[in-house]
Parts: C-alpha cells; sequence; structure tokens
C-alpha cells in the first residue's frame, strides 16, 4: 500500500489482497483488480496523463467515466494491438497493462507542442480559415503538413488488427440501459414478469451512482449498497429470460426501438487470459418492444479562468474514485460549487482522511445543517465567492478566490488556498443523449436547468436522474414503475416489486445558482475558461464566433470544434449553450441544443465489422463450375458479389498471352464461357408484356413465345443503368437477363416500382440467378459440338435462328438453349439446373475436345465484344450516358412511355455536342491505350485547363484484328468519323489516334481499318 500514496486504508470496491503492476510512460505502477487505469493512477499521486489538442496544454482526468473529455491514453505497444484514445476512467488494469500519452513529442512532461500555447491569442477559433494564404502550393507544401504535424489525437495502429470481433442480433421484449438503481428496478419488475430483458451497464459491475455513495451513510432495505446490488443481481442472473450484459455501452438508438450495444469481452484481460472462444469485443444489434433509459445525470464543470489543469475534476469523480476505488484525489482538496452535492463530497472526502482546504460556494444562502457539518468538520466556507485563477503546471498547486458582489462583479480582495485538487460541482444534467437519438423532444427544466425528457417518440420510457429525478426514493419507485409498464406493454402481467426502504437519504442539489462564466477581475480578452477540454475551446471562442455571426448552436459549434472530439461534448455542451443564451441576451430553451447523434461514444471499427472480415466482408459466390476452374489454376476477379475466372493461363503462359489464345480460339474454333453469373429474374404475370414495355426502352408487344429480344433499361433521368437479353417463354411468361454486378440492383428497383408506382400490374419476380448454370459456347465449331452435346437437337444456324430459343435434354436433363451472342460468332447458351452444372461444364470440355474447344475467361469475353463493338454497361458508360450516347438510337421506341423517356428529352440530353461511343484506332498498331485515357484535339496539351473531348472507355490488344483497338467516349463522336485527334498518356507525349465507326470486325472484313504506322516496340 506505500507505493499508493493516495489509496484509503480501506473501503472502495476494489480487491486489495492482490496487486497488479502495470506501466505507464514507462514507469511501474501498481494497482488492485477493479481499478481503472485513472483510479490506479490516481492512487499513485498521478494526475497529469495528456495534452490537449491544440494547444497541448497539460490534461488530467476530469471525470471518473465516459463523459471524461481531457484523459485520453494509448493502450499497448505491439502495432497489432495498439489502441489510441481510449479513456484512462474507463480501461480495466490487469497484469502487465502498457498505457502511454500520445499527442506529445519528445514527453508528456516536455511537449515540444507546447510552445503554441504561449501563442494562444493568435490562434483563435477558426484562426486556420483566415491564416493561412498565401502564393500557390503553400498550403499543400507548407500550411498542411505542418497543422497535420500538430493536430490529431493518437496514432492509429498501422498493422492488421489479429482479434476476433463477433456481430449478434437479438430480439427481446424489454431493453433496460443503465443497471443504477433505477434501471436495477426496472430490469427486476420486467424480469419478474416473464418478460425476455436485456440489461445493459457500461461498466464493470452492476449499481451506478449508489456505488458512489457513502456505504456507512446510506442503505437499502437495510443493507449496504454493493450488497443490495449483488443480492438483485443474483435474481436477475437467476431468471431465464434475462440477459445482463457489463461492459456494454448503448452507442445508438435508431428507429422502430433498435438499439446498438457495444459489449467490450476481453479488454479488461491480458492477452494470455483471453479465451479463445470468445471475442475481444461484441456488437449487439437489438430490436426491443419497450425500451426503458436509466441512464443517469451528468456533472456540470464551472467555467472560470485557468479551470483546465490536471488536478481540477468533478466532484462526483472525486467521490466516485472515493468510494468505488478507495482513492483520494487529493490530499488537501478544495472544493468550488455551486449546489449542495459539492459539500456532500467536501465531507466524504474529509471522513476519510482529506484535510478539506476550502468550500467556495457562489451562493450566499447556504444550508444551514451543511454549515453546521461543514464547522463541525473544522471546513474553511467561502461563501458567496468564486474562483478567479489557479495555479500548478502539472498539477494544480493553489487557487485565487475573490468574493461575489450582488451585481455579479468580483470584489478587489483576495485570497490564496493550497491545494491538490479542486473538484467542482455545477449541478446534475439528465442525460438524455439516447432519448434524443430517438427522436424524443426535449423539454428544459428551469429548476434544474437543463434540458430533460419530454415527450417520446418510440415506445420508450425514462427513469431516475435522465430523467430528471434525484432522489433515491423516488428513483427507485421510478425504475420498478417503467419496468412494470414495459412489461405490461410487451404483453406481460407486471412482476411483484417492492422498492427497499432508503436510509441515509442526501438532500440533493438545493438551490443551484448557475453562472455561465464565472465573473472575473480580468477584462474578457485576457481570460482563459474552458468549456471543452478535449478541443480547447474557450468562451473567448464562442464569444468571437457570435460576433461574426455564427449565432445558431449548429454554426458556433462547428466553427470553434465546442463538443465535436470524441466525447461528444457529454459535459461542454449544456455550458456552451447556456453561456451563446447569455451572450445574446435570450433564455436558454430559446438558443435550443445541438443535435444528439450515434454513436454515444467512439465504437471501434472491428466491432462494427465483427466476424464480416476477410473473405467474410464481401462473401463471393461461385458458381458449380467453379471448383473445375480451380483446378485449371484459373486467374479470378470480383465481378459484383461473384468470383469469375478471368482466365486460364497455360504453364510457360503469362496473362495476356492466355487472353490472346483464348480470344483466337473462340474465332477460330470453339470457346466456351462459364455464364451463370449472369442475373436471371423470371418475370410471369398477365401483365408482364405492358411490365417490360415500361421497363425497356423498346417495346416487347410483340415479341413471340420462342424468341429473344435485346434491351435496355434506363433510370428515370434517361441515362443507360442496365441491359441484358429477355427471352419469351410465354405470353405472360419471361425469362429476363441482366448484368452479373447489376441484377440485385435491378430487381430492387423493379419490385420498387411494382409496388409503388404500378401496383394495378399484376406481374410477380422471382430471382433464378442461382438456379441455372449457364455455358456460353461460340466459335465456327459450336453447332457440330452442340449437335454431339444434346439429344436429338438441330443446332443448324440456319433452322436455329439468331435470338431464338428451345426447350431441350441433355443426356436426358431438360435445358434451355439461346441462340444467342456476346461475341459476334456464332454461339449458344446452355441454361441447366445448377445440380447439373459441373456435369454439364465435363461434358462440354471432353466432348469438345476434338473441335478444338477452349475455355474463356471475362478477359477475353471483353476483348471479343469490344471486337464486335458490345457495350458493356458500367465500364462504357458511367451513369452520364444516354442511348442516344451509344448511338442507339435505334433501341428507342417512338410510342409509348418506358423509365426515363421524359428524360431524353432534356435540353442536356439533347445536345449534339454529347460525347457519344466510337472506336479508337492508334496509328502505331502496336499501342494500347489505357482505359481512362483522356483525348484532346491537339497534339501538345495547353495550359490547363485542358480542353478534353472525351475518354477511353475499353482498350485491347485484339489477335483477330491484328492490332490495337479501343471504345471511347467522344464529344460529337458519330460526327467525327475519320478525324485524326490526341490520347494523353500520364505524362508522356501524345499519341495520335483515328476515329472510326465501333465493329473492328466489320471494318476488318471491309477493309476499311485506317493505315497503320509500326513502331518499335511491344504491345504496350
Amino acid at each position: 500500500m506505500s507505493k499508493q500514496p493516495f489509496r484509503t486504508p480501506q473501503g472502495g470496491l476494489v480487491q486489495r489482497s492482490r496487486t497488479i503492476r502495470f506501466t505507464y510512460d514507462g514507469i511501474s505502477y501498481h494497482g488492485h483488480p477493479g481499478d481503472t487505469l485513472a483510479s490506479a493512477l490516481i492512487a499513485n499521486g498521478r494526475h497529469m496523463v495528456a495534452r490537449s489538442f491544440k494547444y497541448h496544454r497539460p490534461r488530467g482526468i476530469y471525470a471518473a467515466g465516459s463523459a471524461d473529455p481531457a484523459g485520453l491514453v494509448a493502450i499497448g505497444v505491439d502495432s497489432k494491438r495498439f489502441d489510441p484514445n481510449t479513456r484512462a476512467a474507463e480501461q480495466e488494469i490487469y497484469d502487465g497493462l502498457v498505457a502511454s500519452s500520445q499527442n506529445c513529442w519528445p514527453s508528456l512532461g516536455t511537449d515540444i507542442g507546447g510552445i503554441l500555447d504561449p501563442f494562444w491569442r493568435f490562434m483563435p477559433a477558426g484562426f486556420y480559415y483566415k491564416t493561412f494564404k498565401g502564393p500557390p502550393g503553400t498550403w499543400t507544401a507548407l500550411f498542411e503538413p505542418l497543422i497535420r504535424a500538430f493536430a490529431g489525437l493518437g496514432r492509429a495502429p498501422e498493422a492488421g488488427d489479429p482479434d476476433r470481433y463477433e456481430t449478434v442480433n437479438r430480439h427481446c421484449d424489454v431493453v433496460v440501459v443503465g443497471a443504477g438503481p433505477a434501471g436495477l428496478m426496472a430490469a427486476l419488475a420486467a424480469g419478474r414478469s416473464g418478460a425476455r430483458v436485456i440489461l445493459v451497464e457500461e461498466t464493470d459491475r452492476l449499481g451506478g451512482s449508489i456505488l458512489s455513495r457513502d456505504p456507512e451513510k446510506l442503505s437499502l432495505g437495510g443493507v449496504q449498497p454493493a450488497q443490495w446490488v449483488a443480492d438483485i443481481q443474483n435474481e436477475l442472473a437467476a431468471l431465464p429470460e434475462v440477459t445482463i450484459l457489463t461492459r456494454t455501452n448503448a452507442f445508438g438508438y435508431y428507429g422502430n426501438n433498435f438499439l446498438g450495444l457495444w459489449e467490450k469481452v476481453s479488454d479488461h484481460l491480458p492477452k494470455e487470459k483471453r479465451l479463445g472462444h470468445l471475442p475481444r469485443q461484441r456488437l449487439w444489434r437489438v430490436r426491443a418492444r419497450e425500451v426503458v433509459l436509466a441512464t443517469g445525470a451528468l456533472e456540470r464543470p464551472l467555467v472560470f479562468h485557468e479551470n483546465d489543469r490536471p488536478g481540477i475534476m468533478l466532484a462526483s469523480a472525486a467521490r466516485t474514485f472515493l468510494h468505488r476505488y478507495g482513492v483520494l484525489a487529493g490530499k488537501r482538496p478544495a472544493i468550488f460549487t455551486n449546489n449542495d452535492t459539492g459539500w456532500v463530497t467536501a465531507f466524504d472526502l474529509a471522513r476519510n482522511g482529506a484535510e478539506i482546504a476550502g468550500i467556495i460556494d457562489v451562493r450566499s444562502d447556504l444550508s444551514g445543517e451543511h454549515m453546521a457539518e461543514a464547522a463541525r468538520l473544522g471546513i474553511p466556507i467561502h461563501a458567496s465567492s468564486t474562483v478567479v485563477g489557479t495555479s500548478g503546471r502539472h498539477r494544480v498547486s493553489q487557487v485565487e478566490v475573490r468574493p461575489l458582489h450582488r451585481d455579479g462583479s468580483v470584489g478587489t480582495s483576495f485570497s490564496h488556498i493550497g491545494c491538490d485538487l479542486l473538484a467542482v460541482a455545477g449541478g446534475y444534467a439528465p442525460n438524455a443523449a439516447l432519448f434524443s437519438q430517438s427522436r424524443g423532444k426535449l423539454r428544459y427544466d428551469s429548476e434544474l436547468a437543463a434540458f430533460r425528457p419530454g415527450r417520446s417518440w418510440q415506445k420508450e420510457r425514462s427513469a431516475g436522474a435522465c430523467n430528471g429525478t434525484y432522489a433515491l426514493t423516488d428513483v427507485l419507485a421510478e425504475g420498478a414503475r417503467a419496468g412494470v409498464e414495459a412489461a405490461a406493454q410487451a404483453g406481460f402481467d407486471s412482476g411483484d416489486v417492492t422498492v427497499p426502504d432508503v436510509d441515509g437519504v442526501e438532500l440533493g442539489q438545493g438551490h443551484l445558482k448557475v453562472m455561465p462564466e464565472m465573473p472575473s477581475h480580468l477584462p474578457p480578452h485576457r481570460r482563459r475558461a474552458w468549456i471543452d477540454l478535449q478541443d480547447d475551446v474557450t468562451t473567448k471562442d464562442l464569444r468571437l464566433a457570435l460576433q461574426e455571426g455564427y449565432q445558431a448552436v449548429e454554426h458556433a459549434k462547428r466553427y470553434t470544434t465546442t463538443g465535436m472530439g470524441n466525447d461528444q461534448g457529454k459535459i461542454a455542451n449544456l455550458n456552451a449553450f447556456a453561456f451563446i443564451a447569455n451572450e445574446r441576451g435570450e433564455e436558454l430553451p430559446a438558443v435550443g441544443t445541438t443535435t444528439f447523434r450515434q454513436p454515444y461514444k467512439p465504437v471501434t471499427f472491428a466491432a462494427i465489422a465483427g466476424q464480416h472480415v476477410g473473405p467474410h466482408f464481401a462473401p463471393r459466390r461461385t458458381t458449380p463450375m467453379h471448383g473445375w476452374h480451380r483446378r485449371r489454376d484459373a486467374v479470378f476477379e470480383p465481378v459484383g458479389d461473384w468470383l469469375r475466372p478471368r482466365a486460364y493461363p497455360r504453364e510457360g503462359e503469362d496473362f495476356f498471352q492466355a487472353v490472346q489464345r483464348e480470344a483466337r480460339a473462340a474465332r477460330t474454333d470453339c470457346g466456351v464461357l462459364d455464364a451463370s453469373t449472369l442475373g436471371k429474374i423470371d418475370v410471369k404475370g398477365p401483365d408482364a408484356r405492358e411490365f417490360l414495355n415500361r421497363v425497356y426502352t423498346n417495346s416487347w408487344s410483340k415479341l413471340a413465345p420462342g424468341r429473344c429480344r435485346y434491351g435496355l433499361m434506363l433510370g428515370e433521368d434517361g441515362m443507360v443503368a442496365d441491359d441484358g437479353v429477355t427471352a419469351c417463354i410465354a405470353d405472360d411468361h419471361f425469362h429476363m437477363t441482366t448484368t452479373t454486378g447489376g441484377a440485385a440492383s435491378v430487381l430492387a428497383k423493379l419490385e420498387d416500382y411494382l409496388q409503388t408506382e404500378w401496383p394495378d400490374l399484376k406481374v410477380f419476380l422471382t430471382s433464378v440467378t442461382e438456379q441455372w448454370a449457364v455455358a456460353s459456347i461460340c466459335g465456327p465449331k459450336s453447332p457440330a459440338l452442340m449437335a454431339e452435346l444434346l439429344d436429338d437437337f438441330d443446332a443448324d444456324p440456319e433452322r436455329f435462328k439468331f435470338m431464338d430459343w428451345r426447350d431441350a435434354t441433355m443426356g436426358g436433363i431438360p435445358v434451355r438453349v439461346f441462340r444467342i451472342s456476346f461475341t459476334g460468332e456464332t454461339s449458344y447458351e446452355i441454361n441447366i439446373p445448377a445440380t447439373y452444372g459441373r456435369w454439364m461444364w465435363r461434358q462440354i470440355i471432353e466432348k469438345g475436345a476434338r473441335h478444338g474447344i477452349t475455355p474463356y475467361g471475362t478477359e477475353a469475353m471483353h476483348l471479343l465484344r469490344a471486337e464486335k463493338g458490345f457495350v458493356i454497361v458500367g465500364q462504357d458508360t458511367d451513369g452520364t450516358v444516354t442511348p442516344g450516347d451509344l448511338r442507339m438510337d435505334w433501341i428507342v421506341k417512338k410510342n409509348g412511355d418506358f423509365i426515363g423517356r421524359r428524360s431524353l428529352f432534356r435540353s442536356d440530353t439533347v445536345r449534339t455536342d454529347r460525347r457519344q461511343l466510337v472506336g479508337i484506332l492508334t496509328e502505331d498498331p502496336d499501342l494500347v491505350l489505357e482505359e481512362g485515357a483522356h483525348l484532346i484535339e491537339r497534339r501538345n496539351e495547353p495550359e490547363p485547363p485542358v480542353p478534353v473531348l472525351g475518354h477511353v472507355t475499353s482498350s485491347y490488344y485484339s489477335p483477330n484484328i491484328g492490332r490495337s483497338i479501343a471504345l471511347a467516349l467522344v464529344s460529337g463522336g458519330g460526327g467525327r468519323i475519320g478525324d485524326r485527334i490526341f490520347a494523353t498518356r500520364g505524362g508522356e507525349p501524345t499519341v495520335p489516334v483515328r476515329v472510326t465507326e465501333i465493329d473492328f470486325l466489320d471494318l476488318k472484313a471491309k477493309g476499311a481499318l485506317p493505315q497503320a504506322v509500326r513502331r518499335e516496340g511491344g504491345h504496350g
């Protein structure tokens, strides 16, 4: 115990029988199980743990929980398990814990960033908007790197996280958030009714505020607070439908009673004691019938000159450290208060060995009972007085006190009080963050001088201090009532709950005297009275924001960054609102509040991702033939949700050579592509034709059964959204195909139209993408192969016409065969039930061997379609391309409406200089342009901004054309066929290219390819 000079001889809930060793900034310290890093450091006499964000001023531990804005540290040294911005007041210690300071260099005590502090007058709020101006380039070369070097909080871990996380989904009848006295009674009442209850507690143990009360002065039901809590916890644990979650924060309250809970499962354990079957953290996504909020209240700081030194903390924190952890935050504390709770803190500290340097109270009408107790304990009283300044660099050592006059000014006389702790008590405000997140409406309570829950929006009720109820007896009764009501609303009979008798009731806050900023003898421009300790926001900054026109609280918040740190201004915001109201000469309710947003406190990305990382982040769908592709060493690429073979390199081949071989074989012999990934939607119903007429740009009224048709889908903006071939199975039945990546969005879009825009249409949509395995066979030898594959099937292209489809069988298995092509070659698509997909593929490979069958991947497919001039939606289009831009006006019907039709006639979409799809051929046939390369008018690029004609959308070297080919979107491209323009090459000299039509196979057949000028070098 001698190594912990501020540890009390007895008391607290820590396990004193065992000592834990941990380090902070390389120095070894001791603590006990049950300690937080904050309580253990204070027990060892250390208050300063951090530096502030902007001025790098010393910062200490200010609060005893998640509301602490200042005590941020880093945990760990391993780059894989390094957690920045961890609150010392929340981190539980364990053997071997390594913690360190952050936002400082070379050390916490001698931080070079502290040189900024003397220049604070030149760095007010928004100074960076006005200061860093100069010649072009100075921002990126000088100012931005300088600011980034000093700004920021913490250092992000560099290596991958090796730990395991998980997300779980739960439904329950009642969620109770907060396990203080109100929450415990609510959970007990709901639990006894038989309802499924989840009780959520942010800290490691149940009990809340009553664990911060003197156990010798308080009893519930005849037992001390800790025992009363233990008894209730044991009963709750025995109820089969009750789940207790400690170390769990309810960070978000969303619509329809959906809550996000963040559980720290193993963060309190050393690595070697973490159980392998448990995650490090767990994210609970909970949907509840009813919610009880029992989140307590937050103590407000007092705003005065130099109120940010280490050793200045909330009075409630000093009580928590004393009664929960057995730690005196100071041996000679001073108390600065505007209400009665500060006096109770002073008495508790005094009874446990502290020498109270004085109680400074801004009020003149003081409680006689408290005055008598202070006199009995020998505590000096400074009534109607205020603190106007403090001393001490790394820990407060002295405060300056001056009397307050009735007009609000301070007297000329002053006294200096030596102290090693200044506990400030500004009154309590209901913690209504989750209530507000739920869209509940706050109302202002003038007696509390704070906002409290008003009208609920969801199936929720608030109880206890978060509802503005502070007297313990009333808190217990309100919690029990909330639990009973929640269970009843969820359909359960109320449980039998008796509110325990309370012995040792405190008098509460008494008369509260709120002053937005304490009066001072200093002029306003010389005061440094902090509102937000994390972001270094002072009253001077808020005053400046108002002077510059940022009158609304939301604007002032953003201009000054008040409440924008990772604490979300939990204890700063109310003081900021009050100060703004005072400066504007208005009442606080008229000013209002900023928005309470999720999350309530920072949640790790790992917890949000849970088990959905690596291969589980976006699980890849694979076709029935995937195993065959893998055994042939295919190179894969993700396409939408699917993993598709991109090419099949043979031994000794590189990727380019493989693609060239595959593309050549598909035109000279026979090629096969796994096309199973194409989106497939079954469209059925008496209004199916009318539905297709509205969905596609072309007409479907006369498409006969047995025939197929290509169609374009547009968005309501008239831009191409998807394409595909749809086959008529029967007059009321169609088989629609979409792009691989667009299948899900197309189905969702079509369902949306059917359910919201055209509910009168009798049409049913069913995704059948995974019901069919598809092999696309193309090439001059494909008809002969098809005849061998299918049972008694005439595959002759003269009789089985292009864009026809037929039912057939393959080895007795029913299949659908489509005569459609994405290559320009004679092609067939076999659709077989997916169960037989692998068998079908083996049959094609085995029987196709004598026909020169060559499997080809998506890269060869892209090349083959580009040779024919077919577009790929999403590659040759980008959401700004109309059918006219693709020079596909032929596919847009003249009569009848369809999605996006009206947008095709807007002034912008009928411009003649819009970018249109054209072919591009380089003068050097071996030069392959980069996709995305800009196309310009002149050989030499002018000074920026460079007029751009368009860009290359697709580019390949074609073995069948014998040269490079490209597709591009070019301004007025249809009228520029034959023109010579230039393509950029990323800093290299531009290259001349020729604008052509897009069907390169047709150009070659007609001998219309431009004359090539070969140069030295390969394809590239």
